[in-house]
């Protein structure tokens, strides 16, 4: 039996963000030398809420992402939201090879900024294709633009 064109979609969408999920736990070393010695603002959360938040977002990403590409009818429309999502799990994971790898709380930022401005697009296109789906890519893009405010909190008190 084969799988149809939206259960191999929806099982990309999966991988996909499966891949910058790990990509992004490898990359993270909050138990490092370097990350101990930053200056961190007191309403950073505890170590153990990330992987907590971090698990229904990325639920939440591949659904969507799998859901929206599924409902999308137009050809162009879907190929721009496929590049989205890809450009946004890339930034995605890319934050922590910039933060924590590369050692760059600015260059953690940068990259957060951008992946910002790529979660309202990847919003606004799966909303068009979906609204559930647009919906369930919400609470990620919240999360971020938090984390980018912890970001630049550390960055301020690490000058």
């Amino acid at each position: 039996m084969s799988l149809s064109s939206a259960a191999r979609t929806r099982i990309a969408a999966a991988a996909c963000t499966a891949t910058a999920m790990i990509a992004g736990t490898i990359a993270t070393n909050p138990d490092s030398a370097w990350y101990r010695r930053l200056k961190k603002p007191s309403w950073e959360p505890p170590g153990w809420a990330f992987p907590v938040v971090w698990t229904p977002l990325y639920t939440a990403i591949g659904y969507a992402g799998g859901q929206a590409l599924v409902s999308e009818d137009d050809p162009a429309r879907r190929r721009a939201l496929a590049i989205s999502f890809g450009a946004n799990l890339v930034l995605n994971a890319g934050f922590c090879v910039a933060f924590f790898r590369g050692r760059s709380v600015g260059g953690g930022l940068a990259t957060q900024g951008v992946l910002n401005v790529l979660n309202a697009d990847l919003i606004r296109r799966a909303w068009a294709a979906d609204p559930k789906a647009g919906a369930a890519l919400v609470p990620y893009a919240a999360w971020t633009v938090f984390a980018s405010t912890l970001n630049a909190a550390i960055l301020k008190l690490n000058r």
